[in-house]
């Protein structure tokens, strides 16, 4: 991947593959920051045609363990995160991109809800596990396809009644608009290994998610591939 700047002054940083001039994605990290994991999964949605930023929320910095990686999420300034996305969206229509979606795992799938209507760049996005509290979920009026596993247990956050209420306030803004709850598999079940995910190289941490099953992550992934080929 290669490193890029982007933002009024240059100020932003990030990572980017892909070809240019392909539709472009806003790839957004889990807690942890730009983890290996976040990178190839850049690197394998790029492999289908788009040209994908992964932008750095965190300015380089990682959490190597559940600690440190909550304290970064409580103390992101979510509406600065946001911007950034928005700066984001807006350096790949710039690069020559036709259109721009968005898609992000964990707080990642949060800040990919809040996205969606705080930019005209912004055409459709697909979160994973993670919805903002105390955002109204109808009022996104864009395209939003939403996965989740029935075994997550944060509550509020990616549980599977969460998810379920997100998709009725999803579809109240757009008919296009769906959410998936995949039985036997939990929190951040589209790593390669959800239980032990890789931070940087010699780094995994230890998360007592439910184990990689897949059938699932395929197919989630398919539905997330063919979703963006649609509204792209």
């Amino acid at each position: 991947m290669e490193k890029v700047t982007f933002g009024a002054r240059g100020e932003l940083s990030g990572y980017a593959c892909g070809e240019l001039h392909k539709p472009g994605l806003v790839v957004l990290q889990e807690w942890w920051g730009i983890t290996e994991e976040i990178k190839l999964q850049a690197q394998k949605i790029a492999s289908e045609g788009f040209r994908c930023v992964v932008p750095d929320l965190y300015k380089g910095t990682l959490g190597v363990d559940q600690e440190e990686a909550h304290h970064l999420m409580t103390n992101l300034d979510f509406p600065q995160a946001v911007g950034e996305i928005c700066e984001a969206a807006k350096f790949l229509k710039e690069s020559g991109c036709p259109s721009v979606g968005v898609t992000g795992f964990c707080m990642g799938g949060a800040l990919t809800i809040l996205s969606l209507p705080a930019s005209a760049d912004i055409a459709c996005g697909v979160p994973f596990y993670g919805v903002p509290q105390g955002f109204d979920a109808s009022t996104v009026t864009k395209p939003c396809q939403g996965h989740f596993g029935a075994l997550d247990e944060m509550k509020g956050f990616s549980d599977s009644e969460t998810a379920a209420k997100l998709g009725e306030d999803l579809k109240k803004g757009c008919a296009q608009s769906e959410v998936f709850v995949y039985e036997g598999v939990g929190h951040a079940f589209m790593n390669a290994d959800p239980g032990r995910p890789n931070i940087k190289e010699g780094v995994n941490v230890s998360t007592g998610f439910p184990a990689l099953n897949k059938e699932v992550q395929d197919k989630a992934y398919g539905r997330m591939i063919a979703f963006f080929k649609a509204h792209l």
